[in-house]
């Protein structure tokens, strides 16, 4: 009983698994401080004797050793009753804090120096360490739907850990110029390679997985925006612990521990070291625990001459924390462990982590620096796709990897026996809507669809290729309607006359026909979708047959341009007659302008030698569209005008929840058919049972609104939607829940001038809530809306809405 025993432990929340930093031991009316990971050693000599355990805002936790304990981990519980839970700064620490924000523009290099540049290395690599995987074979038991389960002999953790002991899971390398002037920043790549891909995806090199500055606000982790420790509202989310002082190249520093306020958060927590005399941070850790667990550690040099700490290097680990959801990287599953319990989890690619290195070197501080294309956050130049080998070994380490050497080697020959590299070529085209058959991209959309009006309409569509010329692209369609017995066509010749803005003019005619009232942005992106949910049911169409001239063009920063000159001769297909000083029209003709711009000022861009892309997707976006008829051009019969706003935001958690808005509105003055008014985009069948309504559910449309229900010349909807995290309930079957409140408000002026059509306004405004469960199995969900205010109708039944909705998962 008196023998002694050497014990290391851990604390950690029970209800979250994050470890409880400087929480006190108590044994043998001894005290012991846990470390900030919350781990502590202790030596044990009478077993009898109670290791406690405490911390604010928990209950007491008391355990015992016993002889065969070794490592220890100690879950404490909330104390729900402890109102006074919340933990706050000390005086001391707090103006330490405040003074570490008041000297930022004297500490951060963007603020603090006239201009800089520096060169960086950065490798990363999906690995695991061998040690830390059993090689035993396993029997399992493999559930199976509706069926018996079955017994196998599962070898994948030998396997793995065979693999993983002569090579890394996946690697890619890349060489930078940072630049900074004193107002821009720009990242040049100066050369890069990725295992297994002759051409880099470029997408991959433009995530910012980690902030490169630690004075930025909102900090980035895993591209989610968080609230950094040293900003103005930081402070009001975290609390501060002020350990001790040490010193770091000769310089006395603070160590000061924050974490968040309300103890079960999951934002940051960490480290600072602060420079005791110029409050700049000399080093950094920072650790989130969560749905994936994060350590990144910043080191800085300190620079005399110009009395600042500059970036020395920056490490970033990602591992699989407390959720049951693999992480998806470059379009394959890779699953990410907790490091918090020495515990050897029996699925061996629950060791594998995400590792990120990042060195500056030949760094130059208040030099001239010159920034070329100064529009595009990064750009990545042609010649940065062939750097031979001998390039790369000179960052070789010191003690050479033979697992990253192998790694080349091994992927670059599963990539080609694999075709992976075809594969994600592929999925770009297919996620935009097209499918590559020789110098033809074929229009996936083309091939089939359905609605009241036309039935099956079956068709044929596509695009020419680079394969034929990158100067020139003719995009055409064919389509017949088995129902109308029509020919629909249409075909739009194409000439890029400026590659690096990808300004194309284009010529189109086409004779289809359109949904009446529908409102489409010219600059919104093409995405491909297994089917349209709303036209299915949709019955008033009119014949449109379009000759234009139109300009797409990214000239303006972080701007997609349109501007279009058409001449559009409608005929309404169903009883409608639009009066208008007096003549009656049952068919007329518009010429129009049209200009729209959509403008993502927040995203950053990069220019690619394939052409621009969007790589830090940021909200808010805004797009705006103005149309205006032309007075006796091509005999057009009506003059109005029409202004159409739409903003989107997206919220991100690190959670994996998300939050979104989207606010739109237009207006048109002036002599307006009902072709050309807004019906804000209704979703519902004018049916008397719930049953017989069960439709498709649209993307952003008004599920329990009836088609042809409401006309307006002027209008303002909003919709707020919160996604919370897939639910497993068993067999593949892991909904995802959504909850919406949609509302609209409208009016229409001129209600005596269309006949033959009866329809309300909405001047009170409308209004649905509802449930959305999608993805339950296979991406099929359910949703369900309900209709409310105003014009809630008087039949309970009838302001309920029950429809099917389907998400296409293309893996990319």
């Amino acid at each position: 009983m008196l023998a002694q025993n050497k014990i290391k432990g851990q604390v950690i929340d029970i209800d979250n698994s994050v470890p409880i930093a400087f929480a006190t031991i108590t044994y043998n009316k001894a005290k012991i401080i846990t470390d900030w990971e919350g781990k502590f050693s202790i030596e044990v000599k009478d077993l009898k004797l109670p290791i406690k355990a405490n911390y604010k805002g928990f209950h007491e936790k008391i355990v015992y050793a016993s002889n065969t304990t070794s490592i220890l981990t100690i879950k404490l519980v909330s104390d729900l009753n402890d109102k006074k839970a919340e933990i706050y700064s000390e005086t001391e620490v707090n103006n330490i804090i405040k003074k570490v924000i008041e000297n930022k523009k004297n500490n951060d290099p963007e603020k603090a120096l006239s201009s800089f540049q520096y060169k960086n290395y950065e490798y990363i690599y999906v690995s695991a360490n061998p040690d830390s995987i059993s090689s035993k074979i396993d029997t399992i038991r493999k559930k199976r739907f509706l069926r018996k389960d079955k017994i196998k002999l599962d070898s994948s953790n030998y396997r793995f850990k065979k693999l993983i002991g002569k090579q890394h899971l996946y690697q890619t390398e890349k060489v930078n110029l940072i630049q900074h002037n004193g107002k821009q920043n720009k990242e040049t790549v100066l050369a890069t390679r990725m295992a297994g891909f002759e051409q880099p995806l470029y997408e991959f090199l433009g995530l910012k997985l980690v902030s490169y500055s630690v004075y930025e606000n909102p900090f980035e982790i895993l591209e989610i925006p968080v609230q950094n420790p040293i900003s103005n509202y930081g402070r009001r989310l975290y609390s501060y612990k002020l350990i001790d002082t040490v010193s770091i190249q000769g310089r006395k520093a603070y160590r000061v521990y924050f974490q968040p306020k309300k103890l079960n958060a999951n934002r940051l927590r960490g480290l600072l070291y602060i420079d005791t005399e110029t409050y700049a941070i000399s080093k950094a850790h920072y650790r989130i625990y969560g749905i994936v667990n994060i350590n990144a550690t910043y080191t800085f040099k300190f620079q005399k001459e110009h009395n600042i700490w500059f970036p020395e290097k920056r490490d970033f680990k990602v591992l699989k924390g407390n959720n049951y959801d693999d992480l998806n990287i470059l379009g394959g599953t890779i699953k990410f462990s907790s490091s918090l319990e020495n515990i050897e989890s029996k699925n061996a690619t629950d060791q594998a982590y995400l590792h990120i290195e990042s060195t500056p070197y030949d760094i130059e501080i208040n030099q001239p620096v010159t920034i070329t294309r100064p529009k595009v956050k990064i750009e990545v130049p042609q010649s940065s796709l062939k750097k031979p080998a001998e390039y790369w070994n000179a960052f070789a380490k010191d003690t050479i990897d033979k697992r990253k050497i192998r790694t080349y080697t091994s992927i670059d020959s599963l990539s080609l026996s694999e075709k992976i590299e075809h594969k994600l070529f592929l999925g770009r085209k297919i996620i935009n809507g097209y499918f590559p058959v020789s110098i033809v991209d074929v229009d996936l959309r083309s091939i089939i669809k359905y609605n009241n009006f036309e039935g099956f309409r079956v068709g044929l569509g596509g695009v020419t290729n680079d394969k034929l010329s990158q100067k020139y692209k003719v995009a055409f369609y064919g389509a017949y309607g088995f129902k109308d017995r029509e020919i629909k066509f249409g075909i739009t010749p194409s000439y890029l006359a400026h590659k690096n803005s990808e300004t194309w003019v284009s010529a189109t005619y086409s004779d289809d026909i359109n949904e009446i009232a529908q409102t489409n942005f010219a600059t919104d992106s093409r995405r491909f979708k297994i089917y349209d949910p709303r036209p299915i049911n949709i019955s008033t169409f009119y014949n449109n047959k379009v000759s234009s001239v139109f300009v797409e063009s990214k000239f303006l920063p972080k701007t997609n341009s349109y501007f279009a000159v058409s001449q559009n001769q409608v005929k309404p297909l169903f009883d409608y007659t639009f009066v208008n000083n007096g003549v009656s029209y049952t068919d007329y003709n518009i010429t129009m302008v049209q200009l729209g711009f959509q403008w993502n000022p927040f995203s950053n861009y990069m220019q690619t030698p394939m052409g621009k892309i969007e790589m830090e997707k940021r909200h808010p976006k805004f797009s705006i569209q103005y149309t205006q008829t032309i007075p006796e051009i091509l005999e057009n019969d009506f003059v109005f005008s029409k202004i159409d706003f739409k903003t989107f935001y997206e919220l991100p958690y690190l959670s994996g929840q998300k939050s979104s808005i989207l606010l739109q509105t237009g207006i048109a003055f002036g002599d307006v058919p009902i072709t050309h008014l807004y019906s804000i985009v209704p979703n519902n069948l004018n049916r008397d049972a719930i049953l017989q309504r069960v439709t498709f559910a649209g993307k952003n449309s008004f599920e329990t609104m009836y088609f042809n229900e409401f006309f307006s010349n002027q209008y303002a909807s909003l919709q707020l939607k919160h996604t919370f995290n897939k639910i497993r309930l068993g067999y593949k079957i892991n909904p995802e829940f959504t909850v919406v409140t949609r509302m609209a408000f409208g009016s229409n002026k001129d209600d005596n001038q269309h006949l033959g059509i009866s329809y309300n306004t909405m001047e009170d405004g409308f209004f649905e809530s509802g449930i959305e469960c999608n993805k339950i199995y296979k991406g099929i969900g359910l949703v369900a809306f309900y209709r409310y205010g105003p014009y809630q109708l008087a039949n309970f039944d009838d302001n309920i809405a029950i429809k099917v909705s389907y998400y296409l998962d293309l893996g990319l």
